[in-house]
């Protein structure tokens, strides 16, 4: 953990200093460019949250319809019973 600490303390004091000492770029960013900059913002947005929904409900589902399996096998045994008597 101490050694977390001082990675993420090394770390923070590199990038204060980069960026202090940093000059402008004195660029010129066209419509183009910017568009392209955030169309590719957005797909990788919507692929992390495609990832994020993969993950999350595939398992999810496997979970509810072995849910639903297993109460319709019980259903099934429960008439089974229920005619027998």
């Amino acid at each position: 953990m101490k050694q977390l600490l001082t990675f993420v303390q090394l770390f923070l004091a590199s990038l204060f200093i980069v960026l202090i000492i940093s000059q402008p770029a004195m660029a010129y960013v066209g419509p183009g460019a910017g568009l392209a900059a955030i169309g590719a913002f957005f797909a990788l947005l919507a692929g992390i949250l495609a990832a994020l929904f993969g993950f999350l409900w595939y398992p999810i589902k496997r979970l509810l319809r072995k849910r639903k399996q297993s109460k319709e096998e019980n259903d099934g045994q429960n008439d089974g019973q229920k005619e027998a008597q």
